[in-house]
């Protein structure tokens, strides 16, 4: 979105805010889909931005849910429970059941309890259920390679489970894609070795690439799209085999989102400029990380303005805080912004991600971000007004 139409939503909508254009997102998703080629299904793991769920279903993707609150989100948006691939690590007899009443397309197993789980909610309701077995990748998501190859080797012990495949990640933002080919070649490998050992043939293979993307000042923003084009050709080679769906959260959904916070109070102290924002780390953080560490790319949407009538303004380096009472709150060290006010609007570009959903919202009782979404044709709509939290925090 273009610095005036940023600054425009400011103004009408008042800031701390997150805006996040859904066409720009749902040409990211065509764009990934015309790289990979037509036999390549998407899903998006709708961790990485709940307000771009319909969206995503809109232009086609597939759904990963991994809570019972998460599926509650699907179900209020009345998307298409055939699209919804039911993951999570901490599955339970009744969010199984949820899933299954909902009519999910797919449940994910990640460990034996899990197939035990499925069993027994298809047992209850005389149906075969669809399952992706999830191969553990070295942390505490999924089911180690000979539980997998047991569950294979006695399938017959479950009649109400309909074993269609394999789901596997690993994790996010992996910029060596060497990763990447390994982990698809061992995939093939094991794909062979279930039909030569056991006479069981996968259909589908549900895989996070991980693919990485930029997001600090230094990074290179020549191409985002490369790593999809340069993983295309592998992606295609496994696909030729099985049906193959990559899932993805990041990549797909972080260039869509702004954050929008007004500059509250300028001051300078031990030859620092300091900068207090009327957001912080409770709304915004990128892949987890201490905030001050790097620098995010960052725009004074007033200065710019005033630039345009006035010309060009001095730059200095400020070190931008947020509203909580840590020395943690620190959104950049060293960024450096021109012409820095009282009442400026700042805007922190790719934060279509996690961080709408990741800060620790209920810090020191402040109020939630409103949520803007840009429709596709220009339409701006109130997604979620301002909440405050203090009602959570307070014992009735």
């Amino acid at each position: 979105m273009e610095k005036f139409e940023l600054l425009a939503i400011a103004d009408e909508y008042g800031t701390p805010a997150f805006v996040f254009d859904l066409g720009a997102f749902q040409a990211r998703l065509r764009a990934v889909q015309d790289i990979v080629g037509a036999g390549i299904s998407q899903c998006f793991a709708i961790k990485a931005n709940p307000f771009l769920v319909r969206a995503a279903a809109d232009a086609g993707a597939r759904l990963e849910v991994c809570s019972p609150g998460e599926l509650d989100i699907c179900k209020a948006l009345g998307i298409d429970p055939a699209a919804i691939v039911f993951s999570g690590v901490n599955k339970t007899a009744e969010s199984v059941r949820a899933a299954a009443d909902f009519g999910v397309g797919v449940l994910t197993a990640e460990s034996l309890k899990h197939v035990a789980l499925i069993e027994a909610e298809g047992a209850r309701r005389s149906k075969v259920l669809d399952v992706l077995l999830r191969l553990n990748a070295g942390s505490q998501f999924g089911m180690s390679r000979d539980d997998l190859l047991s569950v294979i080797e006695h399938r017959a012990d479950f009649p109400h489970l309909n074993i269609v495949g394999l789901h596997y990640f690993v994790g996010t933002q992996r910029t060596n894609l060497k990763h990447q080919r390994k982990e698809l070649a061992m995939l093939a490998g094991l794909i062979d070795e279930l039909r030569d050992e056991f006479g069981f043939e996968v259909q589908r293979l549900e895989y996070g690439p991980g693919l990485g993307v930029p997001l600090f000042e230094g990074d290179d923003f020549s191409d985002t799209l490369a790593p999809a084009r340069e993983l295309a050709d592998d992606l295609r080679a496994i696909a030729a085999r099985v049906q193959l769906t990559i899932e993805m959260g990041r990549f797909y959904a972080t260039e869509c989102g702004t954050y929008l916070a007004a500059v509250n109070d300028c001051k300078r102290n031990a030859g620092v400029n300091y900068c207090i924002v009327d957001g912080g780390i409770n709304h915004l953080t990128y892949i987890g990380q201490m905030m001050g560490m790097k620098t995010p790319v960052i725009a004074n949407l007033s200065a710019a303005e005033r630039a345009d009538a006035a010309g060009a303004t001095a730059e200095a380096e400020w070190c931008l805080c947020g509203s909580l009472c840590t020395t943690n709150d620190v959104l950049a060290r060293a960024a450096v912004l021109p012409d820095v006010r009282e009442g400026d609007v700042l805007a922190f570009s790719n934060c279509g991600a996690y961080s709408v959903t990741e800060g620790v919202y209920l810090f020191l009782s402040r109020t939630m971000p409103r949520i803007i979404v840009r429709e596709a044709d220009g339409t701006l709509v109130l997604a979620r007004d301002f909440a405050e939290t203090s009602p959570l925090n307070t014992i009735e």
